[in-house]
């Protein structure tokens, strides 16, 4: 969870919320094995463990690739949504004019 809250460095631009940032048309979103494969580098001689700006730069691509997902995720829900309310009403008012054609035939055979 420390990744989501992690603050702006002194020479980062923090995004807005909800905005998404700018891509060229070169870039390929990361794909699962990108990320089960994804090695980094061993840091300066004096210091140990990983490269910190390099893990820095891959966490914030996987976060803008999920983010992204997610956003692709919510726009289908809400599109799926739109489409059973409108397939409910139209289902509506089919039963409806079948049941008032339905009555109109009753009602002339009765006469």
């Amino acid at each position: 969870m420390r990744v989501f809250f992690r603050s702006a460095g002194r020479n980062e631009r923090p995004w807005p919320a909800g905005s998404s940032c700018y891509r060229s048309a070169t870039y390929r979103p990361l794909r699962p094995w990108q990320v089960r494969e994804r090695r980094f580098r061993r840091t300066r001689i004096g210091r140990r463990g990983l490269d910190p700006d390099e893990v820095a730069r891959f966490l914030d691509q996987v976060a803008g690739d999920l983010a992204s997902l997610y956003e692709a995720l919510a726009r289908s829900r809400q599109e799926t949504d739109r489409i059973r309310e409108a397939l409910r009403r139209w289902q509506s008012e089919q039963s409806q004019a079948r049941l008032a054609e339905q009555r109109r035939m009753e009602a002339r055979c009765a006469r």
